[in-house]
This record gives structure tokens, C-alpha cells and sequence, in this order.
């Protein structure tokens, strides 16, 4: 299989970028933004508030049961205790309802240190921060703060992954220290748990909050959906497309505006299209009805031309006015018809296979422009087209540069093959004149006109670019104006190799037999 080609590759681009700039994805988008926040908002405070109500719990039942404790058990002992008696106490300690562990530290009368945990496996003395230390041991004046030389400190550490709570306080009056180490673990659990019951209720909000959008979505842009539709088929031709309009909101009231406006579009294109009908029949009537005349109005001047020589010398002149005159009516009736033929849309193509280098010769020959054309063509060009067709587009392009522009006038033939389906037939006709103005350049293919005003009674007709281009058209082609930087004009003309897509039903139609506009 093919890969895409660039072009593809960039439509398939702009659609995917044009889906992620539609409104129904930027409407969604912005409630579950707004959701997200909110949710993320009100989880956020939640579980703040409860991480600080329950640990600020815990903490205080757990510090209160140690001071009363401390004082109960610690502070009945004597000066400097034995060992036994502050491991009974911290023991005493470590019993109670809040499941901590406790360390008593004090001098023995031979002034060594005795430390007496509750339970040596899981709080020894060494496990407390010297921060904490050094805050318990430290005994304050009689003049700051409420007078007391020793208070209750605390801080949360880590041990082993897990969250634990250390306090620490010396009885008064050179009592022992103590120090007490209670796990936070089933507050964590805790904590943990809500956090992934607001995680899914934030989750929750968010899918309810895209759900709700979507639904407000297609509620608001499904008119707005239909007037897309209804827009793009008014705009490809289909002037009897209405909406169906329900409700009085702002919505309803664009679908009756755009009713209204595709009603009167729709009368105005019809009286248009009436008048343009009439114009062309009044010109394709009027033009058949000249030929009758003209044919014996030709008869007439032939035999007058004949005798021109003949003629009185006062009278000659005005026989060859005549004579001139009388031809140019009658190309112009012919080309009129043949614009109404591409007006009306009657025009066919006639299909054969066509030796381009041979045709262009045939055209050449045919008019007696062999000595002021130059050909440069090889044989062997084959293209299916129409050959009256583009006998009347070169005879049209040639005959314009021999008339205008300069000799000699150079035509080229050559084949542009972007690949077996896109081929293309190019022929160019440069003359060595002074070239197109730029203002005129646009106007080239513009019928009945002519770049200098100042002779309207000019040979041609105006329409013979005109009809060019039309021929061009009809093959699926096109001819184009330009200056050359050497000097002169250059009309292009391009033509596909294989005309034959474009006239599957007219290739065997032989029943036009008029003769098309020349030079």
C-alpha cells in the first residue's frame, strides 16, 4: 500500500487539530477543569483538617497520659533510685491504655546513669533526637515564661518506614527524665484511606463533571450542528434547505434568521437565474437568426471580392469595407454561439487520439502561419482530446501573438509526468512583442475585452481568449497569461494527457457540427 501523500498527510493534520479546537472538546475541557478544581479544592482542606485533627488527637491524649503518668510513677520515687525501681516504674509506665513505650533515665548515688526501658527492643535511649535532648534537659529561669524550669516537648520521627511520636520531661525537683515513643501507624492507615476515598471522589467528580458537559454539549451544540449542516448545503448549490426551529431561545431565533435569509437567497438566485436563461436564449435566438442573413450576406460579398478589381476605383474601397465588415460579423455571431453553448452547458468534448506535434503543424498550415511560427515539438506526443477543440484554442493563441505581440512567435510542446495519473500536456505560444501590461494581465481572458480603448473597431471580437479558455476548461485544463523576462508574452496552456474521465458519454457524440469561433 501507498503511503499518504504530503497534501493527505497535512489534511489529515488539520482535521485532527480543528477536532482538538471544537467546541464541544474546549466546553468539556472547561468543566472538568472546573470540576477537577474544585474537587482537588474541597479533598485538599478535607483531608488537611482531619490529617490535623487526628494526629493533634492522638498526639494530645498520648502526651496528657504520659505527664499524669510521669508524675504518678516517676515523681513518688526517691532522690537517685536504683535501677530495679525505675524499670518497675517505667514498666508501671508502658502498661497504660495508650501503647507507648517509656524510658526513665536518672543518677544513681554513685553518680553513674541508670536507663530503664519498657521495652528495650523498641525504645532505647538512643532512638531520642539530641534536639529533643537537649530541649528537656534544658531548665529555664524563674522569670521566663509561666516560671516552671522543666516542660513537655515532642516531635514525630521515622523508624523503620514508620511514623512515631517521641516525648520527653524531667520531674521536677531533680526527678528522673522520661521519655515516651508512641506509633502513628494506624493514623497513617488511616490518612491513607481517606486520601484514596477523595482521590476517587475527585475521580467521580471529574467522569460526572465530562459526563454533564457532554451532555450540555450536545444539548447547545446540536442547533448549532445543524446550522453548520444546513449552511455547507446552502453553500453547495441546495437553495431549499430550512431548518426545523423548536423553542424561543437565542438558538431558535438564528434558525429563523437563517430560514428567512435562505428563503430570500433563494428568490433572488432564481430571478437571476431566470434573467441569465432568458439572456442566453435571447442571444442563442438572435444569433440563429443572423445566420440566415449573414450566409446570403456572405454569398453576396464573395462574388463582390471577386470583383473588386473590376470595380469602379471610387467604389472599391467601400466593397472591401464591406467585405471585411462582413466577415467579422460573422465570426462574431459564430463565437457568440459557441460562448452560449459553454453558458448553457451543451458543450461536449468529441474524443480521439491526437499526435500533438501533427495538430499544431495541421493549425499552423491551415491559416498560412508557417513563415512567422516556429515549432518546437517532437512527434510522437500522443493525447486523447478534442482536436477541433484544440485546433480552436491554438489558432486562438497563436493568431492573438501574431496580432499583438511580436514575431516570430515560438510554440513549444512538452509533457510534465508527476506520475501516470497526473500527466500533462503543455504547450506554450510566446511572441517577441512588448509583452501584456500588468494591468491588463488579469483582464486577458475577460470577454469583449480589449487593452486599448481607444480602438474598439479593432479585427478581433474580444471573445477569442475567451473561448480558449472555456475549450481549456471543458478538457479539465487551463491557460494562463504571463510576461517573459526577455521579453513578450507567454500563454501556457495545460491539458491532461487523458481527457477521457471528463467525457465518459460524449466521446462518440458526433452531432456538433458548427464551426467554433477562430481568430
Amino acid at each position: 500500500m501507498k503511503d499518504a501523500s504530503p497534501p493527505g498527510r497535512v489534511r489529515v493534520w488539520a482535521a485532527s487539530v480543528l477536532r482538538l479546537t471544537s467546541l464541544r472538546l474546549r466546553l468539556v475541557v472547561v468543566f472538568a477543569l472546573v470540576a477537577l478544581t474544585a474537587a482537588v479544592s474541597a479533598s485538599g482542606i478535607a483531608y488537611w483538617l482531619n490529617k490535623d485533627a487526628v494526629l493533634t488527637r492522638t498526639q494530645n491524649a498520648a502526651l496528657n497520659d504520659f505527664r499524669k503518668s510521669l508524675e504518678d510513677n516517676a515523681g513518688s520515687l526517691p532522690l537517685r533510685p536504683p535501677c530495679d525501681q525505675l524499670q518497675h516504674a517505667a514498666n508501671r509506665m508502658g502498661s497504660t491504655t495508650q501503647h507507648y513505650e517509656v524510658v526513665l533515665i536518672d543518677k544513681q548515688k554513685d553518680d553513674s546513669d541508670c536507663a530503664a526501658p519498657s521495652d528495650s527492643e523498641v525504645f532505647t535511649f538512643n532512638v531520642v533526637p539530641s534536639a529533643l535532648r537537649k530541649a528537656v534537659n534544658k531548665q529555664r529561669p524563674p522569670d521566663e515564661g509561666d516560671g516552671v524550669p522543666y516542660h513537655l516537648y515532642w516531635q514525630r520521627i521515622t523508624l523503620g518506614g514508620d511514623p512515631y511520636l517521641v516525648g520527653g520531661a524531667k520531674v521536677m525537683g531533680d526527678g528522673p527524665t522520661g521519655y515516651m515513643l508512641k506509633s502513628l501507624a494506624s493514623e497513617r492507615d488511616d490518612l491513607n484511606s481517606l486520601a484514596w476515598s477523595l482521590g476517587i471522589a475527585t475521580g467521580l467528580a471529574l467522569i460526572g463533571s465530562a459526563l454533564l458537559a457532554q451532555a450540555a454539549a450536545s444539548t447547545v451544540l446540536r442547533p448549532v450542528q445543524r446550522l453548520g449542516e444546513a449552511a455547507k448545503r446552502l453553500g453547495e448549490g441546495k437553495l431549499d434547505t430550512r431548518l426545523r426551529v423548536s423553542g424561543t431561545d437565542e438558538l431558535a431565533d438564528l434558525s429563523r434568521t437563517f430560514n428567512r435569509t435562505a428563503e430570500s437567497l433563494e428568490h433572488r438566485v432564481d430571478e437571476l437565474s431566470a434573467r441569465e436563461a432568458s439572456s442566453r436564449r435571447f442571444v442563442a435566438d438572435m444569433s440563429h437568426e443572423l445566420r440566415t442573413p449573414l450566409t446570403a450576406i456572405t454569398a453576396v460579398t464573395e462574388v463582390l471580392e471577386e470583383e473588386a478589381d473590376n470595380l469602379d476605383p471610387m467604389i472599391e474601397p467601400a466593397v472591401r469595407l464591406v467585405v471585411t465588415e462582413t466577415r467579422r460579423l460573422n465570426n462574431l455571431v459564430e463565437n457568440l454561439m459557441e460562448v452560449t453553448r459553454f453558458d448553457a452547458g451543451t458543450a461536449r468534448l468529441v474524443l480521439d487520439d491526437v499526435d500533438v506535434a501533427d495538430q499544431v503543424t495541421a493549425c499552423i498550415d491551415a491559416r498560412a502561419w508557417l513563415d512567422a511560427v516556429e515549432l518546437d515539438a517532437k512527434r510522437g506526443i500522443v493525447s486523447r482530446l478534442d482536436p477541433r477543440r484544440l485546433d480552436v484554442i491554438l489558432a486562438n493563441l497563436i493568431g492573438n501573438a501574431l496580432k499583438h505581440g511580436g514575431s516570430p512567435v515560438r510554440v513549444s510542446v512538452r509533457t510534465v509526468a508527476e506520475d501516470t495519473d497526473a500527466a500533462e500536456l503543455v504547450i506554450e505560444v510566446r511572441d517577441h512583442g512588448p509583452g501584456i501590461p500588468q494591468d491588463v494581465l488579469p483582464h486577458v481572458f475577460d470577454r469583449f475585452y480589449k487593452a486599448s480603448a481607444s480602438r474598439p473597431r479593432s479585427e478581433g471580437s474580444g471573445l477569442g481568449l475567451s473561448i480558449a479558455l472555456e475549450n481549456a476548461h471543458i478538457h479539465g485544463g487551463e491557460i494562463t497569461a504571463s510576461n517573459s523576462p526577455e521579453g513578450g508574452a507567454v500563454f501556457t496552456l495545460r491539458l491532461p494527457m487523458d481527457a477521457s474521465r471528463l467525457a465518459p458519454e460524449s466521446e462518440n457524440d458526433r452531432g456538433e457540427d458548427d464551426e467554433e469561433g477562430g481568430p
